[in-house]
């Protein structure tokens, strides 16, 4: 395996395998849906769980010649593409997506679920993979964060509005959320701990869960939810990564929810950059 890295925190890494040949249509789009599922779900990586992840966006800009092994800011700043980290996973040998899923799990868990990371491309050649991962840099047109907050919440409305399949549950249409201060402040700590923190994670560094936040910041519900995110720039984008991921979908679809405070927080010094906290509540 060859590592590369620089000041820009560009990496590439490759690994080496004999499988055998064979290949099919759309196997890079099969693997994209793959890795994507495999996000969505709480996976051991290292050691430790992971939590559960909005799916990477497919970017056509990501999708560079597998045999080119140049420079990655290079080859991404001629497609135009506004760059702050990447990393390219090279494969030898896997004859499908599946089997180049298996080499991902077992010996690239830590990047590919890396929850900074929001576009994807995948390009394959015969028995050759590449696959780019990477976070552009934020569109910085975001409001204060209750206006952001507040437009989280009339995303999050308008899904609930709908019937809605998230993974192997269906919802009925659900009733609004109503704003609730407690809960933004609560989420606006919470952001703002991830992004300080550099972390991603439900649970905070002094081991508070969203329940014990919402408590402490003086919220009496008696249920509380959570969803959060990294790395997107926009709410809109926001609520489609988590209409997409079964998990979160179904938090923000729950009938029992009436409530929500959101918030968002940036910090340049990240990994992410920018990370996102909705906070469902039940009186």
């Amino acid at each position: 395996m060859h590592i590369r890295s620089s000041v820009l925190r560009l990496a590439a890494l490759s690994l080496g395998l004999v499988f055998a040949a064979g290949a099919g249509a759309a196997e890079e789009a099969q693997l994209v849906e793959s890795i994507n599922a495999y996000r969505s779900q709480v996976q051991r990586c290292a050691g430790q769980a992971s939590e559960e992840l909005p799916p990477l966006a497919a970017d056509p800009r990501l999708v560079l010649p597998v045999a080119g092994g140049g420079d990655l800011q290079q080859a991404l700043n001629a497609v135009a593409y506004p760059l702050v980290n990447v990393q390219a996973i090279s494969l030898s040998g896997p004859r499908d997506a599946q089997a180049a899923m298996k080499v991902l799990q077992e010996s690239f868990c830590q990047v590919v679920l890396d929850p900074q990371f929001v576009d994807i491309g995948v390009s394959r050649l015969e028995r050759d993979w590449r696959i780019v991962l990477a976070r552009p840099l934020l569109g910085g047109r975001l409001g204060d964060w209750q206006a952001e907050g507040q437009q989280l919440l009339a995303q999050l409305n308008a899904a609930r509005a709908q019937p809605r399949q998230c993974g192997g549950q269906s919802f009925v249409a659900a009733a609004p959320l109503a704003w609730n201060a407690t809960l933004g402040a609560a989420a606006e700590t919470h952001s703002r701990a991830m992004a300080n923190g550099n972390f991603f994670a439900h649970k905070d560094r002094d081991g508070r869960t969203p329940g014990d936040r919402a408590e402490l910041a003086g919220y009496s519900g008696r249920q509380i939810g959570e969803n959060i995110a990294a790395g997107l720039d926009a709410a809109r984008r926001v609520v489609d990564g988590w209409l997409a991921s079964p998990g979160h979908c179904a938090n923000l679809m729950n009938p029992q929810f009436s409530e929500l405070g959101a918030a968002y927080a940036v910090d340049p010094k990240s990994d992410a950059g920018i990370y996102w906290t909705a906070l469902f509540g039940a009186p």
